[in-house]
């Protein structure tokens, strides 16, 4: 069925039945030729499984008002848009080739290896991608069954007539049973060909062999899986269960993968090709050398300018204790730790408690006469100092934790982006906060040097320079207040009039070590058109760029499809080498535009530069797979249409953009059938039967299974693929009538070529277009109000339709409003607490 048909019977039903249910947040679907898939998004609070329950609730009564034949709606895995974390080829290895076509690849990925992966734990769905799906395929011959004057349906009645088992209960023989059972099952090509149909007029039997020809085909593919454009291969996307570990999954996973290389055939090997642990992995790199770094950065301060080894080590120890305190936190809270929230970690924070409490029992230390002091002297100092210190310590902490509170107010992905940051940060510092009140007296009582002397170190000698050096300024300043306020007003106004031309930027790029590159032949390609631009492009990069390790291609969609591409739309996963042995670039920014200039040697092929996850992530938010998603909302098609292309144009003269995406929503050559009424009743037929026709011709429709021990496959007819290339097939379909005459289909409809929606996306109940693209060396903010203001002048949008602006920059946006109220609300707090710190207003 068309894009409009499935729009009218399939997406608008379920989006109606849905619409209602609560915390429903939006509703977003697309319909496409045979295809419809709504995504319903629910508040972050509503609990998934009572979601699903909902929603399945709901679509047993759609199901209804679906017209049969169709097909029934079904839930997606329990998983989440960012599941997709291991990928994989099942290939044959070199020499191998010709033992192992792409069906037989596909039939060991169907029965061995995802029957495997789908038992380890945290795994919703192993997807199949690519290959082809093995069928037992009768491929009927128009003009026998017209010579020997029978239809596709007496064939269907024969196969299903001659393929089933049966039991007879038993008979009784003696003291023993026999139990009774029938043989009837088909179960090899032979058995198919010798299905009898009926009796000719000289009473033998018609078989199937006579009329059609009996082999292994295949199911209509809308997908493809290449491999560094050698050929295609078979392959699949491991999808993990919400809420699982990736981690543990992963290695589970890893683990099955090698007993499932153990059980198969000989020359075939499983290679995976996108792993997240290679992000994860960056990550943890990054986010440890972080962290080791700023401890010894702060330790080496901490010793250089408290002029003490003792005194830093007892400072610098609470930082792994602050941070064994938060991981407790986190775990107890259920905090995942990743770069976000522990790479944000400061510990200049985290010390600033305790470094009061050591530099005042140091001040007080050393103000003493020399001398040893004992160990109940240097108890009543440590206590007297760290008592007096208590409340410039507690300020000081709680003010840093305020200053993270408009992190806390932030909702929906920024939130989840932002709030473990802050957590994390949060937990460090009430550690350290405790730590710097018990722990940090009593290290410092039994740890600092008892001998008091007053000679000076270099620490000394470098403070009393830095002083000597401060002092007559300082005391210049003090002569002049009325210059100092003025000119630090005058800063402050100068800083607000910078920061409101600054742009905005949401969050940076991650480096997650591969590209995913979008690929789009142009609209109403074939299957090989996008295999044969993937494998182009695949070579161009292997053999121009010795960072690239592999090229997988994957075309259309996979078996369960989460991410449904039409069959001119691809994603090349480059998988790169590490970046210390690059040597065309130093970074991904430069090697992509290096890969893409490159990649123009292809034509009438669109590349698009992206991280993986980063890919996904937006289409998760918004529908779309750019940095910045431009909807335009409406009603008619060729409408939206015209005014995408035109915002198309604009956003290409705005600098900082790339890799435009203008969706088509139209012109898909299509063969359409435009029924004859008077004729189909002349001829005392009707619609149904006639579609159903077609339907087996063209398409094939199923007439029982087939099993191989546990394996399983369809037993299909259809017509033989010499009479399903041309129009004119399609028009000479023979129609079988009540009267016994068969005829061509032209006579009762009128068959043409036109060009029809290509499909159709609707957000919220209303109909709309995307265009999107991809930001390079510009911030988010001005692109977007550039955009807005170039859009508002040179565009006049009729009425019922409008634009809106997504991603990157709507997240943006809504931190923005969120912060725009926290940040002055903090302030406020700040001001509140110095009050009761110095007990003056004006002081505070």
């Amino acid at each position: 069925m068309g894009a409009t048909d499935i729009e009218r019977l399939i997406t608008f039903p379920i989006e109606q039945a849905n619409s209602n249910i609560p915390g429903l947040k939006e509703i977003r679907s697309f319909s496409r030729f045979g295809l419809s898939v709504v995504t319903i998004v629910f508040n972050d609070a509503t609990d998934v499984y009572w979601a699903r329950q909902q929603v399945t609730e709901r679509l047993s009564a759609v199901k209804e008002l679906i017209p049969k034949g169709i097909g029934s709606p079904t839930l997606a895995p329990v998983t989440t848009g960012l599941g997709e974390i291991y990928q994989y080829v099942v290939r044959p290895k070199p020499g191998y080739e010709k033992k192992y076509d792409v069906t037989e690849l596909r039939t060991i990925q169907d029965w061995i290896v995802r029957r495997q992966l789908l038992s380890v734990e945290g795994v919703a769905e192993v997807s199949s991608f690519g290959g082809k799906l093995k069928q037992y395929e009768i491929a009927i011959d128009p003009n026998k069954l017209q010579s020997y004057n029978i239809t596709i349906a007496d064939v269907f009645n024969a196969l299903e007539k001659n393929n089933e088992n049966t039991g007879g209960a038993y008979i009784e023989k003696g003291p023993t049973v026999l139990y009774i059972r029938s043989e009837g099952l088909i179960n090899t090509i032979e058995n198919i060909k010798d299905i009898s149909i009926k009796n000719t007029n000289s009473g033998s039997p018609l078989f199937i062999r006579d009329v059609a020809d009996v082999r292994i085909g295949n199911a209509i593919r809308y997908g493809a899986m290449t491999y560094n454009g050698e050929g295609e291969v078979s392959g699949a996307v491991v999808m993990m269960l919400k809420g699982a570990n990736s981690n543990i999954v992963i290695k589970d996973i890893k683990e099955r993968i090698e007993q499932i290389r153990k059980t198969l055939p000989e020359g075939v090997i499983v290679e995976p090709f996108l792993d997240r642990t290679k992000m994860v992995n960056n990550s943890i790199s990054t986010v440890g050398k972080n962290l080791i770094e700023g401890a010894l950065i702060v330790l080496l301060v901490l010793i250089f300018f408290l002029g003490n080894v003792r005194a830093g080590l007892i400072v610098a120890s609470v930082i792994p204790l602050a941070m064994l305190f938060a991981v407790i936190l986190m775990n107890l809270f259920g905090v995942s730790g990743n770069l976000m929230s522990l790479g944000a970690l400061d510990f200049g924070l985290i010390v600033d408690g305790a470094v009061i409490i050591v530099e005042a029992c140091l001040f007080s230390l050393y103000g003493r006469k020399k001398g040893e002091v004992s160990q109940d002297e240097m108890d009543k100092t440590v206590l007297e100092t760290s008592v007096r210190m208590r409340n410039v310590a507690v300020f000081g902490e709680l003010i840093i934790l305020i200053v993270y509170i408009p992190i806390f107010t932030l909702r929906g992905i920024e939130g989840k982006m932002f709030l473990p940051m802050a957590q994390t940060i949060a937990f460090a510092l009430f550690g350290a906060f405790v730590l710097s009140l018990t722990y940090i007296p009593m290290m410092t009582a039994l740890f600092l040097n008892k001998k008091i002397t007053h000679k000076q170190n270099f620490s000394d000698r470098m403070m009393a320079k830095l002083e000597n050096f401060y002092q007559p300024l300082l005391e210049k300043a003090l002569a002049i207040p009325r210059v100092i306020i003025g000119t630090t007003l005058a800063l402050f106004v100068l800083a607000i009039v910078t920061l409101s031309f600054m742009g905005g930027e949401f969050m940076p790029s991650l480096e997650e070590g591969d590209f995913a590159v979008e690929t789009r032949v142009l609209p109403g390609s074939n299957l090989q058109t996008s295999m044969t631009a993937i494998s182009q492009g695949a070579k161009i990069l292997l053999e121009k760029f010795p960072e690239v390790q592999k090229v997988v291609g994957k075309t259309g969609s996979s078996e369960v499809p989460t991410d449904p591409m039409p069959i001119d739309a691809s994603d090349m996963m480059v998988i790169l080498k590490d970046k210390s042995e690059w040597t065309s670039a130093s970074t991904f920014d430069e090697l992509s535009a290096k890969m893409a200039k490159e990649l123009e040697a292809v034509p009438g092929v669109s590349y698009g530069f992206q991280y993986p996850v980063q890919m996904r992530f937006n289409e998760l938010m918004t529908g779309a797979r750019q940095d910045v998603v431009c909807k335009i909302f409406g009603e008619n098609l060729d409408t939206l249409a015209l005014y995408a292309n035109k915002l198309g144009k604009i956003v290409n003269t705005v600098e900082g953009t790339s890799d435009l995406y203008v969706e088509t929503v139209t012109g898909m050559p299509q063969i359409v059938i435009d029924y004859n009424r008077p004729a189909i009743a002349q001829y005392n037929l009707n619609i149904e039967d006639i579609n159903k026709i077609v339907n087996t011709a063209f398409a094939g429709q199923s007439a029982g299974l087939i099993y191989e021990d546990e394996k399983r496959f369809d037993l299909v007819v259809r017509l033989a693929g010499e009479n399903r290339k041309d129009l004119s097939d399609v028009q000479n379909l023979l129609i079988p009538t009540p009267n016994g005459m068969q005829i061509p289909l032209s006579q009762l409809a009128k068959v043409e070529i036109t060009e029809g929606p290509n499909q159709i996306q609707r957000e919220d109940a209303k109909r709309r277009i995307v265009v999107g693209f991809n930001v390079r060396g510009r911030d988010v903010q001005s692109i977007v109000t550039e955009l807005q203001n170039k859009v508002n002048t040179q565009i006049k949008f009729p009425a019922g339709y409008y634009p809106t602006y997504g991603g990157a920059f709507e997240n943006l946006n809504a931190a923005k409003q969120r912060l725009l109220i926290a940040v002055p609300i903090s302030l406020i707090l700040i001001f509140i607490l110095l009050y009761f710190a110095f007990k003056s207003v004006r002081q505070g």
